[in-house]
């Protein structure tokens, strides 16, 4: 793992272009140590490579999601009948991207 310093901080902050005042980085930079430590605490457990990691502490189903079923799709005429601005058969919509 990389050795986290006050220059690996500001490279970061500089890669990300944003920066900070020096006071800043050094709460950031206590913040780092904490989970530091806390990382080796966590890495001194016995038998812990016996375990995966957990990327979601809670178990979900998704049993509600109904199945992918092709079916006939609508008539071009029908999908297009609410569409509020509709140029040689699509959707016209303004431009988003300047």
């Amino acid at each position: 793992m990389k050795t986290i310093t006050m220059d690996v901080l500001k490279d970061a902050a500089n890669r990300l272009l944003f920066d900070m005042d020096e006071k800043e980085y050094e709460t950031l930079y206590e913040e780092f140590m904490i989970l530091e430590k806390q990382m080796e605490k966590i890495g001194k457990i016995e038998g812990l490579e016996h375990y995966s990691p957990m990327t979601f502490p809670f178990d979900c189903s998704t049993s509600y999601l109904r199945e992918d079923v092709a079916t006939k799709p609508l008539p071009r005429e029908e999908a297009l009948k609410n569409a509020g601005n509709v140029q040689d058969d699509e959707i016209k919509l303004p431009k988003v991207v300047l």
